[in-house]
């Protein structure tokens, strides 16, 4: 598939890019390369039991990940203006409505 130079212009337009007129044929260019790797990639097979790729040997496995809580420095209550039950209390702005 190429585009032809209207092709390119209808594409500039749909992005609301300005293309100027002597830069066109350079674009035209360079989207037609653009298409063409991306249509190489469809002669690409791609099964489901291909597994994802890890480097170095196989034997090498990764540890589980394992979530931790980790302590805080200083509590949110000590650097928070107004900290109720848990939460952060802050001002309600002008102009949102609501109660």
């Amino acid at each position: 598939m190429t585009l032809s130079r209207d092709g390119v212009r209808q594409l500039a337009a749909l992005a609301e890019l300005a293309v100027e007129e002597a830069d066109l044929d350079r674009l035209t260019a360079q989207i037609d390369r653009i298409v063409e790797y991306v249509g190489q990639l469809s002669a690409v097979t791609a099964t489901l039991d291909a597994g994802g790729f890890h480097p170095g040997p196989a034997e090498v496995r990764l540890r589980d990940d394992v979530v931790r809580s980790t302590a805080l420095t200083h509590p949110p209550a000590e650097f928070a203006p107004d900290f109720r039950e848990g939460f952060f209390v802050v001002p309600k702005l002008a102009g949102l409505g609501g109660r």
